[in-house]
């Protein structure tokens, strides 16, 4: 279909590699929504592995209420996203509860922040952020509990304790685990819709306007099949290519023996 001009309706035609030239040198649209897209990976993974880290970390050691805590943060994970991303968008809209607590007990106005380019992404990665870490989170927890605590008691005895035990043990014995939630978290974060498409609509402008989204309104709102399709398969080439990159690099950090 990406080597066909391929409308909607009416009669298709093969192009060849037209759509690809098209996309790559005369749509601005699709290269905008190529760096809306990287901007949120480059932002959205890091965040979400360290956040699901830290608490794995610290719900993995025997407080009261881990387990309710532990529920808490996986709630949005089982929550359809739709749900999620329209309980923020209640809440940070002109009339939302975010700006009118601020204004009723504070006496602060804040501006619209889904009306600002810059917030407007930063309010997408917290979304997803939000919605996403508490699935890292699970399946790091169940790493840390199933690490050899005779390779743990062993190090302490040498004198290794708090973030010098977390470097130097914890973290090797982690890392096939952080290796798979990094990999799936840079999956997921390139194919981003519901967040922006919900929250912002792409906007303001293309502000917020993901590769996704672009290959979604590129045949269903200007009923281009074949452009399309060919933004689909260049994503999917991005999406390989990186993770080629990410399983060839991990031989140099990723410990899978004890």
């Amino acid at each position: 279909m990406s080597l066909f001009d391929w409308p909607a309706f009416g009669d298709r035609a093969f192009i060849g590699i037209g759509n690809y030239v098209d996309l790559l040198t005369e749509d601005p649209d699709f290269l905008v929504a190529f760096r809306n897209t990287v901007v949120f990976v480059v932002l959205t993974v890091p965040l979400n592995l360290l956040l699901a880290l830290g608490l794995a970390l610290l719900l993995a050691e025997r407080i009261r209420g881990r387990t309710a805590f532990r529920v808490l943060f996986f709630i949005p994970v089982v929550t359809p996203m739709v749900a999620n991303v329209f309980v923020w968008r209640m809440l940070l809209q002109p009339e939302g509860i975010v700006r009118s607590g601020a204004l009723d007990l504070f006496g602060l106005e804040i501006p619209n922040l889904l009306a600002d380019p810059f917030w407007a992404m930063v309010l997408v990665v917290v979304v997803s952020v939000w919605a996403g870490v508490g699935y890292n989170m699970l399946i790091l927890i169940a790493a840390i509990e199933q690490l050899p605590q005779t390779t743990i008691e062993a190090a302490r005895l040498d004198g290794a304790s708090g973030l010098r035990l977390i470097g130097r043990i914890v973290l090797p014995l982690l890392s096939p685990s952080i290796f798979f939630c990094l990999v799936m978290t840079t999956i997921g974060s390139f194919q981003v819709f519901a967040q922006p498409q919900l929250l912002t609509g792409g906007g303001p402008g293309n502000a917020t306007l993901p590769l996704v989204m672009f290959i979604y309104n590129k045949g269903f709102q200007f009923h281009d099949l074949g452009g399309a399709a060919a933004a689909g398969w260049l994503l999917f080439a991005v999406i390989i290519g990186l993770t080629a990159v990410q399983f060839r690099a991990q031989r140099r950090w990723v410990h899978y023996e004890h």
